[in-house]
């Protein structure tokens, strides 16, 4: 049956992946956005449009703790079979559409019906988190060889006006990931407002240059249809000027401030994803290869399914080539206390955030400081404190 699959390695090892089932019912997760604009047609009390919000972030982390970690870990022998299974890639095609659909009716909704100022901020936070989504959609198809996969990941990103991710992830972040360098890698001291403030524009002018550094070895000029910066920023002018044409210009301000709410969402994965780990600089000048030591871990199974095996970050840095499917857990690598819903609330309070990770990450990477990522104003400060931490034990 497509639902229920036994994988056999040819050194006899065997795999059932026991969430193949659930990853068909993945396609329903946008769908969840829309529960809050459904319950408010029929009820019609604003509140409810906050729906999507506390199943995203009080009911998934809440049933996190009640369901557990994720056992079900792939050996290396089966990978490449997992990673061949076209039932997997179907998935990810089905959600596009999905997405854009439930994107243009949260846009459609919030344009059509009489709602206060707290009712459109409601409506906001849904089509975010569809964006979020597609941006996570993004991340996994843009990784990959194929041009069908790499368009549908432009067309996914274009929700959020944020189609130059990929270019800037695959070829600046996965290069510099876990250095100073890094400006998507977050310094221990450094709140995520600051990280924003930062890695937001960054993402951009780095995609970029890279992109004219690319095209200049082509002999070819940056304004070129060939820039993939450009191809991103006409597909995400066309989507917005046709949902203009169709609700009126008013949508626009609805969509900049949708936008601007889902390139957050991506912030925020990337604040918690690698907070003050740092790769160690060889005598060459070069830093030592991305391993899963350098990324923050978390293995709770339902937050994993909904976002597709983001959190098993470290397996993706060290393998980026590697589907969502394959990803697997490691054990003594730095490990987040919850998952990504969870973490993301506890960012947005940066004086919680020091409290939970600082000494986590100080521990995770066994107390040495050269392994730390630190933001260079906070150095001082850091380095008493880690001092003293050490003396008292």
């Amino acid at each position: 049956m497509i639902l229920t699959k036994e994988y056999i390695a040819e050194n006899g090892d065997r795999y059932v992946d026991k969430k193949r089932w659930l990853w068909t019912l993945s396609v329903l997760v946008p769908l969840l956005t829309l529960v809050g604009p459904l319950l408010h047609a029929i009820f019609n009390n604003e509140a409810l449009l906050f729906v999507p919000a506390v199943i995203f972030y009080v009911v998934i982390p809440l049933l996190d703790h009640v369901i557990g970690e994720d056992s079900n870990n792939p050996p290396e022998s089966i990978v490449n079979q997992l990673d061949s299974d076209l039932y997997y890639r179907v998935i990810t095609f089905i959600l596009v559409p999905m997405l854009v659909a439930s994107f243009v009716f949260a846009a459609w909704y919030a344009m059509t019906f009489p709602l206060s100022v707290l009712g459109k901020i409601a409506m906001v936070l849904v089509s975010g988190f569809i964006c979020g989504y597609a941006i996570n959609l993004g991340h996994e198809m843009g990784h990959k060889k194929s041009l069908w996969e790499r368009w549908a990941a432009k067309i996914a990103l274009s929700l959020s006006a944020y189609g130059h991710f990929n270019v800037e992830h695959n070829r600046g972040h996965h290069v510099w990931v876990a250095t100073p360098e890094d400006g998507a890698s977050s310094q221990m001291g450094e709140s995520i407002y600051r990280f924003y403030c930062r890695e937001y524009p960054g993402a951009f002018i780095r995609a970029w240059q890279l992109e004219k550094e690319r095209l200049a070895r082509r002999e070819l000029s940056v304004w070129s249809l060939d820039n993939e910066v450009v191809q991103s920023v006409l597909l995400t002018l066309g989507f917005y000027g046709v949902l203009a044409i169709w609700l009126g210009p008013a949508v626009l301000l609805f969509l900049l401030a949708v936008a601007v709410w889902g390139g957050f969402q991506l912030t925020s994965a990337n604040y918690i994803e690698h907070y003050g780990l740092k790769r160690k600089k060889l005598p060459n000048g070069r830093y030592e290869r991305c391993q899963p030591k350098h990324s923050w871990n978390s293995n709770y199974l339902l937050s994993n399914w909904t976002l597709l095996h983001l959190q098993r970050h470290s397996d993706h840095h060290a393998n980026p080539m590697r589907r969502f499917q394959s990803l697997r857990n490691f054990e003594h690598i730095p490990q987040l206390p919850a998952g990504y819903y969870t973490m993301f609330l506890v960012a947005y309070v940066p004086a919680i955030w020091f409290r939970v990770m600082d000494q986590r990450a100080f521990e995770a990477v066994d107390q040495d400081m050269d392994s730390l990522n630190i933001l260079p104003s906070k150095l001082e400060h850091y380095s008493q404190k880690f001092v003293a931490t050490s003396l008292s034990q």
